[in-house]
């Protein structure tokens, strides 16, 4: 892992961001409901995903009892963890982190993943020789949209908002990082528009890691690692 913790760092999403998950969870989640016999259409299901899962179940279930949203939440866990093998590292991931490294940047996993999505997100990934901070969604009560999560990415990086860039995947991570003070550059990857990542607040979208990769000279991140060279 990297330990700079005085540079300047750039924080990822995860799902739907670094690795290709998004619609594994929309499948998860459609079984959960089905289960507990909430009907809840896929489409809708997808524009929450990257939400906090308590807010996302508010948003989704309707009037169903607390104890029928405990269930669909575990149930979509146990089926989440059955679809682990159809995960993969999205197209220009591994690259992307290697280039942010070698600017002299921290590069942070700022994600509200709970602890068994996020290791088999890491276990995909396979990048933890370039990571130096890790969230998962036991750090904050509720996650994105609100800016918990990204606030404590930016105290354990040491970093202020001015000292980092977030790169997310769907419109919670732009509004928590709009909330944060925090500069965000938006991925087509999670199967988000990019109108809607603008309107959120996405300072500039890419299609996915590759594309940011191809043109991270002109990005937010370019500008974040002048402050390193400036040193």
């Amino acid at each position: 892992m990297a330990t700079d913790t005085s540079a300047p760092a750039v924080l990822f999403d995860l799902d739907g961001t670094l690795v290709d998950s998004n619609y594994l969870h929309v499948h998860a989640w459609q079984r959960a409901f089905t289960e507990v016999g909430v009907s809840v259409e896929a489409w809708r299901i997808h524009r929450a995903i990257g939400m906090d899962g308590s807010l996302l179940l508010a948003s989704l279930a309707g009037d169903a009892d607390e104890a029928i949203c405990s269930r669909a939440k575990h149930l979509h866990g146990r089926f989440y963890q059955e679809t682990a093998p159809l995960m993969r590292r999205l197209p220009g991931a591994r690259g992307l982190l290697e280039r942010v490294g070698d600017l002299g940047l921290q590069i942070v996993l700022a994600t509200s993943a709970p602890e068994e999505e996020l290791a088999l997100a890491r276990e995909v990934l396979a990048c933890e020789d370039l990571v130096s901070v890790v969230t998962s969604s036991e750090d904050v009560d509720t996650a994105k949209p609100q800016p918990g999560i990204v606030q404590v990415a930016l105290d354990r990086a040491g970093v202020d908002s001015d000292g980092a860039v977030f790169v997310g995947d769907a419109v919670w991570d732009m509004k928590a990082c709009r909330k944060a003070g925090v500069p965000s550059i938006g991925l087509c990857s999670g199967g988000v528009s990019r109108a809607e990542l603008e309107d959120a607040g996405a300072r500039v979208v890419f299609a996915n890691a590759l594309d940011l990769c191809k043109h991270l000279d002109t990005s937010p991140i370019a500008v974040l690692a002048d402050t390193v060279s400036a040193r």
